[in-house]
């Protein structure tokens, strides 16, 4: 039941719209203090981020973030700070790997193809390493045996740095989070006032209201109008606005 609920979120968070604020190419470059603390003291970083993903709250903390069989088996409730302190020297990975899920359920965060070929590289490149060793224990050559502690010196490496990067990279994001930096907020519109049935007129809303009866300028070019203002009736006219008639009725 469990198993089954894990693929539904891994198939899930491939549906996700967002996208990770720094991917892990440039992670190095927007903070290189914090990726060589990443990649020199891995643990400890771990450990951090872990407790920043989760406010600070250490009471919601579930071991491997709940994507683990072991999660809630481990005495969290009791001591949690020691759980934690434990998952990130004994399972260093699995805690990075559940820092990640859990910024990726929260924010509806996807995994670029090439985030995904990098850490792919890594995990063959491991396979690949232990395969030769296992080959070399049984063959007992010395040349595939120096082949092998290469092969496992460059994915010790690989390893190390791409850990670096993707504790980087949560970092940044939690820095998103945190309003740390990026754009400021949208203000919040004014409220505005609809028109209700019970009013004549709806209010105005955008422009002022136009004034009626006031004399428009003269246009440019022109001299001003040397004409009196008509009146109303004209002079010698009754008030009804028609001339007198000469015919007799």
């Amino acid at each position: 039941m469990a198993s089954q609920e894990h693929l539904d979120k891994m198939q899930l968070r491939q549906n996700y719209r967002n996208l990770w604020h720094s991917d892990l190419m440039s992670t190095m470059q927007q903070d290189t203090p914090y990726c060589c603390l990443a990649l020199w003291c891995a643990p400890c970083v771990s450990y951090m981020l872990r407790k920043r993903a989760l406010y600070n709250d250490m009471s919601r903390y579930t071991c491997c973030a709940g994507y683990m069989p072991c999660s809630g088996r481990c005495g969290e409730r009791k001591c949690p700070e020691f759980c934690l302190f434990t998952e990130v020297f004994l399972c260093f990975g699995n805690s990075v790997a559940s820092t990640r899920f859990l910024l990726q359920d929260e924010f509806n965060i996807q995994t670029t193809k090439c985030d995904n070929c990098i850490i792919g590289f890594m995990f063959c490149l491991q396979q690949i390493a232990c395969i030769f060793s296992i080959v070399a224990m049984i063959v007992g050559s010395g040349e595939i045996q120096d082949a092998a502690q290469l092969l496992n010196c460059l994915a010790d490496m690989v390893y190390c740095t791409v850990c670096a990067c993707m504790q980087t990279q949560h970092k940044i994001e939690m820095d998103k989070r945190d309003g740390m930096f990026g754009p400021q907020p949208m203000a919040v519109p004014h409220v505005q006032q609809m028109s209700r049935l019970d009013q004549a007129i709806p209010p105005a809303a955008g422009y002022p209201p136009a004034a009626y009866g006031q004399p428009y300028p003269a246009p440019q070019g022109y001299p001003p109008s040397t004409y009196p203002p008509a009146q109303y009736p004209p002079t010698g006219y009754p008030a009804s606005g028609y001339p007198p008639s000469g015919y007799s009725r």
